[in-house]
Parts: structure tokens; sequence; C-alpha cells
């Protein structure tokens, strides 16, 4: 999957995080501001990292400030925002589930 354009998912509310990816320029760069980086940060990258994998995406710009998400939240965000900077949303698995 190559990133076209700038694209954002999600939002800074508590528990959820706010994604937002950028063309790359040859690598995967990967940024997180968080309150709990500290405990969680290498959970967060860990699933923002396997989410990048399963989209076939590495070269990428991402950001993550996360206020609390779980896992399941980063990964819709990391999805969410992937799309968006494809325009595509065909043949996406969403949660695992092909539509």
């Amino acid at each position: 999957m190559e990133i076209i354009k700038p694209a954002m998912a999600g939002t800074l509310e508590s528990s959820d995080c706010q994604v937002t990816v950028e063309p790359g320029d040859g690598k995967i760069d990967f940024a997180l501001e968080s309150a709990v980086i500290n405990q969680y940060g290498n959970q967060i990258k860990k699933v923002v990292m396997e989410t990048l994998t399963k989209m076939e995406v590495d070269d990428v710009k991402i950001t993550v400030i996360d206020k609390g998400a779980l896992d399941c939240t980063i990964r819709a965000r990391v999805e969410g925002a992937l799309s968006r900077s494809t325009d595509s949303f065909k043949n996406i698995l969403w949660g695992g589930v092909e539509l």
C-alpha cells in the first residue's frame, strides 16, 4: 500500500488515540506521544507495526498521540488513517474480517 496524501483518524478524547500518516522517505518513521509511554509504549509500537505489516506499508511517517486507547482502538485508527491516505476502502481487513 502506498501513502498518497496525509490523513488522520481518531480523536484526542480519553480512551482514544489520534493517528496521522504521511508519505515517508523510504522507511517507517514512527513517533509516539503518550502519558503512559513508560508503561505501554512498547505495546503501542508493536500494535502499530503489526498493523502496518498486515496492510503492507513500509514507507510512511506515522504519529500516534495516545490517550489511553486499547490495542483494538489503536489498530482501527491506524487502518482508518491508512485507508484515508490512499482513498482505498475496498478489500480492507477491518478487524481481520474481509468485507
